[in-house]
């Protein structure tokens, strides 16, 4: 049987590799939802953005022509941007780091995620945020 490292792997499979072989550790998480929930939605994307080497992706307030209505947000790849329907999801860390997650998995003009995959990643960030906060006030 091979055994398969990332050196082994190239260009965009490299970025899905690394992904899935490395993740933010718990306290990180923590600190990322932590910052989206106090405004600093910008410097929470710029921190994760550095963790996987990517670009940082930019968030907008507006909608885009023909989406639906019913969501908070998108990722629109062609422009590396998140557009969230107001100002207020800016403190939703489910919202941002669901659509993160889309940034995250758009590689080559190709979007790899799913939702369900998406929910995940953002669930992960808020369990070790609950976690990190139980942990650090215990009754």
């Amino acid at each position: 049987m091979l055994k398969y490292t990332k050196a082994h792997i190239p260009g965009i499979w490299k970025v899905m590799y690394l992904m899935l072989t490395t993740a933010p550790d718990d306290i990180t998480k923590a600190r990322i939802v932590h910052m989206i929930l106090n405004g600093r939605t910008e410097e929470a994307l710029n921190k994760l953005s550095k963790f996987y080497n990517i670009s940082t992706p930019e968030i907008v307030v507006g909608t885009i022509k023909g989406k639906r209505k019913s969501v908070y947000a998108l990722y629109v790849q062609n422009s590396m941007k998140i557009y969230a329907i107001n100002s207020d999801i800016f403190y939703n860390p489910f919202v941002i780091l669901h659509e993160f997650y889309h940034h995250l998995r758009t590689r080559g003009g190709v979007h790899r995620g799913t939702e369900r995959h998406a929910n995940s990643y953002a669930m992960s960030f808020i369990s070790s945020y609950n976690n990190v906060a139980r942990n650090m006030n215990p009754t």
